[in-house]
């Protein structure tokens, strides 16, 4: 501590670790605490983060309904790319952590604090994401990472401190501490417990929010999607804005068990990790974007978007969504879906997405008349394609002979 820090402001979830994050930093920082908690559809969990941030003794406690700013220009701009990380996270919890950053810095620019604080640990990409957001926004905040300073580096030595301390501990229906959980509109994650040997099947009732697919109803639901300029407008023809969107396409996912996933994957600072997801209404998205686009992107256009799609998801998920190379990235993303228009049919069925149909009445390059098998309607003569293939045939006509 080479800075005197008069008041900070702590991202606040009310779960163990940031409960014992605000006790902490009154007893280690002798430093006023301010709560902010950000309501980004977290089902269940604002109303007692309040009532806990209360009962530790905090005076300022910010709660803010973020619900949609955080669908509309953050999950939708990142979905435009059809992101994914390592081919299969929908990156819920990495998309969540620069609205989070910048709501810390406006609090404590309007609050007149010091610092920001997170409960983040030493190990894990959250530490990356919020700090480097936290200084692009504002390069001279200082942050405060208890993690990487206090020795309560076991889940065990955080209970064993919150009881000392007379702060509530969580515990799900067998009476342990839950998984390691993120939960927002677009997601829910699972880390921790069995899931730290790759091997143990997650157990049923891990999962809170998807019916799991073989429980799920024996008949399709079928519903049609439009899109405009490349993001979801509709609902089976009602217009819906961005947050209340995917929270239908949430409970319409869910209860058809889609979504779920299992993964290994790279963390920034080296390790692996197993976690679990649950992503409902974004793999509904994602999976009828796919279908619009084929039928109104150029083909170099989308075989491009396909290559930057990786690099574009290692930026969010490293943490440089304010980064000059995101955001010009972002700028090409976005000039590619002005003509991504039109609806697509789908049915979820037992944990799959099935595309029945897609159409675009102003923007579809689909031609049928060049597409039929059955006569030559569009101008297309056959005899072309010899001139087409004899000149990309000449080098491999012309390779040595082993």
């Amino acid at each position: 501590m080479t800075k005197k820090i008069n008041k900070v402001v702590l991202a606040y979830s009310g779960g163990l670790d940031t409960s014992v994050i605000v006790k902490w930093l009154q007893e280690n920082y002798h430093c006023e605490v301010i709560t902010y908690t950000a309501d980004l559809g977290q089902i269940g969990e604002i109303d007692s983060a309040k009532i806990k941030a209360k009962d530790l003794g905090v005076d300022k406690i910010f709660v803010e309904d973020l619900k949609e700013e955080f669908v509309k220009d953050f999950v939708f701009p990142m979905l435009r790319a059809n992101t994914l990380y390592e081919e299969q996270y929908l990156l819920g919890t990495a998309i969540a952590r620069p609205l989070i950053s910048k709501k810390l810095i406006e609090v404590a620019k309007e609050t007149g604090a010091d610092a920001i604080a997170h409960g983040a640990t030493g190990k894990g990409n959250d530490q990356v994401r919020f700090e480097l957001s936290a200084y692009a926004l504002n390069p001279d905040i200082s942050i405060i990472a208890p993690w990487r300073e206090w020795d309560l580096n076991s889940r065990e030595k955080l209970i064993s401190y919150a009881k000392s301390k007379n702060i509530s501990v969580d515990v799900d229906k067998n009476d342990t501490p839950p998984y390691s959980m993120d939960a927002n509109l677009l997601h829910i994650s699972y880390e921790g417990k069995v899931l730290e040997d790759p091997w143990v099947e997650p157990p049923e009732d891990m999962w809170r929010w998807t019916v799991s697919p073989l429980e799920a109803p024996d008949k399709t639901e079928q519903i049609e999607i439009e899109f405009a300029s490349g993001d979801p407008v509709s609902i089976n023809g009602k217009k819906l804005n961005p947050a209340k969107l995917l929270e239908t396409l949430n409970n319409l996912g869910a209860a058809n068990g889609i979504g779920r996933i299992d993964i290994t994957e790279n963390r920034y600072v080296g390790i692996k990790s197993r976690g679990c997801y649950e992503t409902p209404g974004g793999s509904i998205i994602l999976g009828a974007r796919r279908a619009i686009e084929s039928i109104t992107l150029d083909r170099e256009v989308a075989h491009l978007k396909t290559e930057l799609m990786p690099k574009y998801a290692n930026f969010i998920y490293n943490g440089f969504w304010f980064s000059p190379e995101r955001e010009n990235l972002q700028n090409f993303i976005d000039s590619t879906q002005k003509n991504v228009n039109g609806f697509v049919k789908l049915s979820l069925y037992k944990g799959n997405i099935i595309i029945q149909g897609r159409k675009s009445e102003k923007n579809s390059l689909y031609n049928a008349k060049l597409a039929t098998f059955d006569d030559d309607k569009g101008g297309y003569d056959h005899k072309d394609a010899e001139g087409f293939i004899a000149l990309n045939a000449l080098r491999l006509k012309n390779r040595p002979k082993n």
